[in-house]
Protein backbone atom coordinates (compact mmCIF):
# COMPACT_ATOMS: atom_id res chain seq x y z
CA UNK A 1 0.00 0.00 0.00
CA UNK A 2 1.25 3.45 -0.89
CA UNK A 3 2.11 5.61 2.12
CA UNK A 4 0.20 8.77 1.12
CA UNK A 5 2.22 11.95 1.48
CA UNK A 6 5.58 10.27 2.07
CA UNK A 7 8.49 12.09 0.42
CA UNK A 8 10.02 9.65 -2.08
CA UNK A 9 13.73 9.11 -2.51
CA UNK A 10 15.41 10.51 -5.64
CA UNK A 11 15.59 6.96 -7.06
CA UNK A 12 11.84 6.48 -6.54
CA UNK A 13 11.11 9.83 -8.19
CA UNK A 14 13.17 8.70 -11.19
CA UNK A 15 11.25 5.39 -11.33
CA UNK A 16 7.91 7.22 -11.14
CA UNK A 17 8.89 9.55 -13.99
CA UNK A 18 10.05 6.61 -16.11
CA UNK A 19 6.73 4.82 -15.54
CA UNK A 20 4.76 7.95 -16.44
CA UNK A 21 6.84 8.26 -19.61
CA UNK A 22 5.82 4.71 -20.58
CA UNK A 23 2.16 5.54 -19.97
CA UNK A 24 2.33 8.72 -22.09
CA UNK A 25 4.18 6.85 -24.83
CA UNK A 26 1.41 4.24 -24.95
CA UNK A 27 -1.27 6.91 -25.43
CA UNK A 28 0.77 8.57 -28.15
CA UNK A 29 1.25 5.25 -29.94
CA UNK A 30 -2.50 4.62 -29.99
CA UNK A 31 -3.44 8.15 -31.08
CA UNK A 32 -0.84 8.26 -33.84
CA UNK A 33 -1.70 4.65 -34.85
CA UNK A 34 2.02 3.86 -34.67
CA UNK A 35 2.79 0.25 -33.76
CA UNK A 36 6.51 0.92 -33.13
CA UNK A 37 5.74 3.60 -30.54
CA UNK A 38 3.06 1.41 -29.00
CA UNK A 39 5.36 -1.63 -28.78
CA UNK A 40 8.02 0.42 -27.03
CA UNK A 41 5.74 0.58 -23.96
CA UNK A 42 5.68 -3.24 -23.56
CA UNK A 43 8.21 -5.96 -22.84
CA UNK A 44 8.24 -8.58 -25.66
CA UNK A 45 6.69 -11.19 -23.29
CA UNK A 46 3.90 -8.85 -22.12
CA UNK A 47 0.23 -9.73 -22.27
CA UNK A 48 -2.86 -7.52 -22.51
CA UNK A 49 -6.53 -7.90 -21.65
CA UNK A 50 -8.39 -5.38 -23.84
CA UNK A 51 -11.85 -6.90 -23.82
CA UNK A 52 -12.16 -8.41 -27.31
CA UNK A 53 -8.37 -8.94 -27.47
CA UNK A 54 -6.53 -10.99 -24.88
CA UNK A 55 -3.00 -12.18 -25.55
CA UNK A 56 0.41 -11.01 -26.66
CA UNK A 57 0.90 -7.28 -26.21
CA UNK A 58 3.12 -7.06 -29.30
CA UNK A 59 0.44 -8.81 -31.41
CA UNK A 60 -2.06 -6.29 -30.01
CA UNK A 61 0.32 -3.46 -30.98
CA UNK A 62 0.40 -4.74 -34.56
CA UNK A 63 -3.41 -4.86 -34.80
CA UNK A 64 -4.37 -1.73 -32.83
CA UNK A 65 -3.19 0.91 -35.34
CA UNK A 66 -5.38 -0.50 -38.11
CA UNK A 67 -8.36 -0.61 -35.76
CA UNK A 68 -7.73 2.99 -34.67
CA UNK A 69 -7.47 4.19 -38.28
CA UNK A 70 -11.20 3.45 -38.58
CA UNK A 71 -11.68 6.56 -36.47
CA UNK A 72 -11.09 9.99 -37.90
CA UNK A 73 -9.28 10.84 -34.67
CA UNK A 74 -8.70 9.53 -31.17
CA UNK A 75 -7.43 11.29 -28.09
CA UNK A 76 -6.25 9.30 -25.06
CA UNK A 77 -5.63 11.47 -21.99
CA UNK A 78 -4.27 9.88 -18.85
CA UNK A 79 -4.92 11.32 -15.43
CA UNK A 80 -4.48 10.02 -11.90
CA UNK A 81 -1.61 7.55 -11.60
CA UNK A 82 -1.17 5.38 -8.52
CA UNK A 83 2.07 3.38 -8.32
CA UNK A 84 2.93 0.71 -5.78
CA UNK A 85 6.52 -0.59 -5.94
CA UNK A 86 7.79 -4.03 -5.05
CA UNK A 87 11.50 -3.95 -5.90
CA UNK A 88 11.90 -4.10 -9.69
CA UNK A 89 8.15 -4.52 -10.15
CA UNK A 90 5.26 -2.10 -9.82
CA UNK A 91 1.49 -2.21 -9.88
CA UNK A 92 0.04 0.86 -11.56
CA UNK A 93 -3.52 2.17 -11.84
CA UNK A 94 -4.00 4.93 -14.42
CA UNK A 95 -7.22 6.78 -15.16
CA UNK A 96 -7.88 7.27 -18.87
CA UNK A 97 -10.38 9.30 -20.85
CA UNK A 98 -10.36 8.42 -24.53
CA UNK A 99 -12.29 10.25 -27.22
CA UNK A 100 -13.02 8.56 -30.56
CA UNK A 101 -14.42 10.40 -33.58
CA UNK A 102 -16.17 7.71 -35.63
CA UNK A 103 -17.20 8.53 -39.21
CA UNK A 104 -20.29 6.77 -40.56
CA UNK A 105 -22.64 6.76 -43.51
CA UNK A 106 -25.58 7.49 -41.20
CA UNK A 107 -23.69 10.34 -39.56
CA UNK A 108 -20.52 10.74 -37.55
CA UNK A 109 -20.48 9.82 -33.87
CA UNK A 110 -18.30 10.61 -30.89
CA UNK A 111 -17.55 7.92 -28.32
CA UNK A 112 -15.88 8.84 -25.04
CA UNK A 113 -14.43 6.07 -22.89
CA UNK A 114 -13.86 6.62 -19.18
CA UNK A 115 -11.83 3.91 -17.53
CA UNK A 116 -8.58 2.74 -16.02
CA UNK A 117 -5.49 0.80 -17.00
CA UNK A 118 -4.32 -1.73 -14.42
CA UNK A 119 -0.70 -2.43 -15.27
CA UNK A 120 1.98 -4.66 -13.88
CA UNK A 121 5.30 -3.14 -14.86
CA UNK A 122 8.85 -4.39 -14.50
CA UNK A 123 12.21 -2.65 -14.44
CA UNK A 124 14.77 -4.65 -16.41
CA UNK A 125 18.32 -3.36 -16.82
CA UNK A 126 17.21 0.10 -15.69
CA UNK A 127 14.20 0.31 -18.04
CA UNK A 128 10.52 0.20 -17.06
CA UNK A 129 7.89 -1.32 -19.38
CA UNK A 130 4.48 -2.93 -19.10
CA UNK A 131 4.41 -6.69 -18.59
CA UNK A 132 0.61 -7.00 -18.18
CA UNK A 133 -2.24 -4.59 -18.88
CA UNK A 134 -5.90 -4.96 -17.98
CA UNK A 135 -8.43 -2.36 -19.09
CA UNK A 136 -11.40 -1.49 -16.88
CA UNK A 137 -14.34 0.51 -18.24
CA UNK A 138 -16.11 2.73 -15.73
CA UNK A 139 -18.55 4.15 -18.31
CA UNK A 140 -18.77 5.49 -21.83
CA UNK A 141 -20.76 8.00 -23.81
CA UNK A 142 -21.84 7.68 -27.45
CA UNK A 143 -23.50 10.58 -29.22
CA UNK A 144 -23.88 12.28 -32.56
CA UNK A 145 -20.76 14.15 -33.57
CA UNK A 146 -20.55 17.82 -32.70
CA UNK A 147 -17.13 18.67 -34.15
CA UNK A 148 -16.82 21.59 -36.58
CA UNK A 149 -13.86 20.65 -38.77
CA UNK A 150 -14.32 23.54 -41.21
CA UNK A 151 -15.32 26.32 -38.80
CA UNK A 152 -13.04 29.21 -37.91
CA UNK A 153 -11.03 27.23 -35.36
CA UNK A 154 -10.94 24.10 -37.56
CA UNK A 155 -9.44 26.06 -40.47
CA UNK A 156 -6.87 28.00 -38.45
CA UNK A 157 -5.20 25.13 -36.55
CA UNK A 158 -3.25 22.19 -37.96
CA UNK A 159 -5.10 18.89 -37.66
CA UNK A 160 -3.67 15.74 -36.13
CA UNK A 161 -2.96 12.80 -38.43
CA UNK A 162 -2.56 9.06 -38.03
CA UNK A 163 0.73 8.92 -39.89
CA UNK A 164 4.05 10.75 -40.05
CA UNK A 165 2.36 13.89 -41.42
CA UNK A 166 1.19 14.63 -37.85
CA UNK A 167 2.96 17.80 -36.58
CA UNK A 168 4.39 15.91 -33.57
CA UNK A 169 6.70 13.82 -35.77
CA UNK A 170 8.49 16.95 -36.96
CA UNK A 171 8.42 18.47 -33.48
CA UNK A 172 9.65 15.43 -31.50
CA UNK A 173 12.60 13.25 -32.41
CA UNK A 174 11.21 10.17 -30.62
Amino acid sequence: MHDTGRIPSPAEVADRLAIQDVLACHSRGIDRADSAILKSAYWPDAIVFYGAFEGSAHAFCERMPEMMRGNRATHHAIGNVTIEFDGPAARVETYVTAGHYIPGAAGDREMTFFGRYLDRMERRDGVWKIVERRVVMDWNRLRSASAHWNGTLGKSLPHGARDRSDPAYEHLTV
